[in-house]
């Protein structure tokens, strides 16, 4: 049976009720029964609403993750311990050894091996073959290499990664059906939980276990699927009646979390995709405030409007809580967050922010400014001297302190007269650094110096777009905005870094408190106010989405940011983004005509 669950719809309560139902109606082994979904905080969850629905019996229902089902399995057949999966510090360490025995360039090691695991995880789980993929983030060849390699390390460690979870288990049950068909003995009873998120090598492995009595129950929304980049195929769902002959199908076709203005801007978003389910939805909850929209001026005013909201409410006697602030990348809400600083507004945020002053594109402007107040550190000097290129070599500078007198800098480079010549000009940049304010420095390394074009550079090297490096250095200069002086910025700088850090450690315990989400991370949440922010082109749907399919899921993710209000939806949209002219996303036309642009 194959169930359409919309958002709201009670999915979770329809699969606790089914299991309670087979054991108590139909005298089913528990023993029998396996429940699975994707994350473990939603196994646990949905355990305990079955005990609690049992009268708090305890239960022999086995209610797991896809890779802890699959890890069971593989104890059983190859006796795995939990040390034999790989922790992710030796997977970074793993990496960092290959990338330096390849020699591979990179300015951040961190961001650089994340992307590289994620694409290896991504082979594993679309089930492509190596020869047939073509790396984002290297050469073909080389990210071949570097896939084998870390596999000769996990073997020659007796060590396993997540994604071999599911393709050990998927090998095993080909292999060794004397192995299969115990586990189908075992386990006639399969339900799945958001099943639009199923990748191709978990669906085979599945199928494998419910072999010809086909009792399978899978629970999902295709509107909702949004994980692509993990390898999530929302196509899987959409054939599955053709997969599976003789499934059934039912659709929840009520929403009882949001109000029904709500869900009908969303639903006539979302009918704008062409390949999903055609289905209705209708509201339990009658239409008692609207669908807000406006267009503010800049960032900094559609922030102040979501301030000035959250503080009449809670004077009002409201709680922080019911405030929620989606977006779609996590690198959106930097401004949000130091102008809720500045109020005083307690905030939590469900992804890990990163730092715009940690990125290595500002550690090289700070070099830069350092250098321009005085800093004689040899490591401010190797961090800048060829960005831009200027051929200047590291053996130049032999000593841990610079005395940067050109003149001797000139003549140790005199036998390449045109790094000499970068030499001189790069004083003259030093000094005319000095006599700047921030935002006129960040735009004079830019322009003047020739950054922009080093970033061009990079990023053709390493095959990512350049407009993202440029992205880093707009808000790193809009942010230089208004200071007169370095000092006065950096006091800033170290302020806001201050309280982030401090943030991070203590947000457990703050649950008083406004939530700030990317889209992908609030999925599965409710909250009774919610602010999608930024709604314009180049943010949602978000740039790197060219293809039909990408802009499919980006439309998704839209869809299950405006379902997470129960009360009130608020669409705010730019016109200006770092200095620059933005356009107002698609997704608002789409989502309703009546939706009212009133600027701010």
């Amino acid at each position: 049976m194959l169930v359409l669950a919309g958002p709201g719809s009670g999915k979770t309560l329809v699969i606790t009720e089914r299991t309670r139902h087979l054991i108590t109606e139909y005298g089913i082994n528990p023993a029998n029964i396996l429940v699975i979904t994707f994350t473990r905080a939603a196994a646990t969850e949905m355990k305990e609403r079955f005990l609690r629905l049992m009268g708090g019996k305890s239960s022999a229902v086995t209610f797991g993750t896809f890779h802890a089902v699959f890890f069971m399995i593989l104890k059983h057949a190859y006796h795995y311990q939990a040390e034999n999966i790989i922790r992710e510090e030796q997977r970074v360490s793993c990496m960092r050894e290959i990338i330096k025995r390849h020699r591979l360039e990179y300015e951040d090691e961190s961001e650089f091996i994340a992307a590289l695991l994620g694409e290896i995880g991504l082979v594993k789980n679309s089930g492509i073959s190596l020869d047939h993929y073509y790396s984002t983030n290297c050469g073909e060849e080389v990210f071949r290499r570097v896939y084998s390699e870390y596999h000769e390390y996990l073997y020659a460690h007796h060590l396993i990664d997540f994604e071999d979870m599911l393709l050990y288990t998927w090998e095993l049950f080909k292999e060794r059906k004397d192995i299969l068909a115990a586990w189908q003995k075992k386990y006639p009873y399969i339900l799945i939980d958001e099943f639009q998120d199923i990748n191709q090598i978990q669906f085979e492995v599945v199928r494998l276990l419910a072999g010809e009595q086909r009792n399978l129950f899978v629970v999902g929304d295709d509107d909702q699927s949004i994980y692509r980049f993990r390898g999530a195929k929302p196509e899987i769902m959409l054939r599955f009646e053709r997969e599976i002959p003789g499934t059934k199908t039912v659709l929840l076709d009520t929403n009882y979390r949001s109000q029904a203005n709500i869900v009908e801007d969303a639903l006539n978003l979302i009918g704008h995709n062409k390949e999903r389910f055609q289905k209705r939805i209708r509201a339990a909850l009658p239409a008692e405030t609207g669908v807000e929209y406006a267009v503010f001026e800049d960032q900094r005013k559609e922030n102040l409007r979501i301030i000035r909201d959250i503080c009449d409410a809670v004077e009002r006697g409201k709680s922080y809580r019911d405030f929620a602030v989606l977006f779609r990348t996590n690198t959106q809400p930097r401004l949000l967050m130091e102008q809720m600083m500045e109020y005083n507004i307690p905030f939590r945020t469900r992804d890990r922010i990163p730092n715009l002053y940690e990125h290595w594109i500002a550690k090289d402007i700070f070099a830069y400014i350092r250098i321009a107040q005085g800093s004689r550190e040899r490591r401010d000097f190797l961090q800048i001297m060829n960005r831009p290129k200027r051929y200047i070599s590291r053996d130049s500078l032999d000593e841990d302190t610079v005395a940067f007198d050109v003149w001797e800098w000139y003549f140790r480079e005199a036998e390449q007269p045109w790094v000499a010549e970068r030499i001189v000009t790069l004083e003259h940049d030093v000094m005319q650094l000095r006599r700047m304010n921030p935002f006129a420095a960040i735009n004079y390394i830019r322009k003047g110096i020739g950054y922009d074009e080093f970033c061009a550079e990079y990023a053709d090297y390493r095959r990512i777009r350049a407009d993202e490096l440029y992205d880093v250095l707009d808000e790193l200069q809009e942010s230089a905005r208004g200071y007169e002086d370095y000092d006065g910025w950096f006091a800033h700088i170290e302020n806001y870094t201050r309280e982030l850090e401090r943030l991070y450690q203590s947000q457990e315990k703050q649950s008083e408190s406004v939530a700030l989400s990317t889209l992908h991370s609030a999925k599965g949440l409710e909250y009774e106010n919610v602010y999608l922010i930024d709604v314009n082109e180049g943010v949602m749907p978000y740039k790197k989405a060219v293809l039909d399919q990408d802009i499919e899921e980006e439309r998704r993710m839209f869809y299950v940011g405006m379902t997470r209000a129960k009360k009130y939806l608020h669409l705010f949209s730019v016109k200006q983004m770092n200095q620059k002219d933005a356009d107002i996303s698609r997704f608002i036309a789409e989502a309703g005509e009546r939706l009212s642009p009133p600027c701010r």
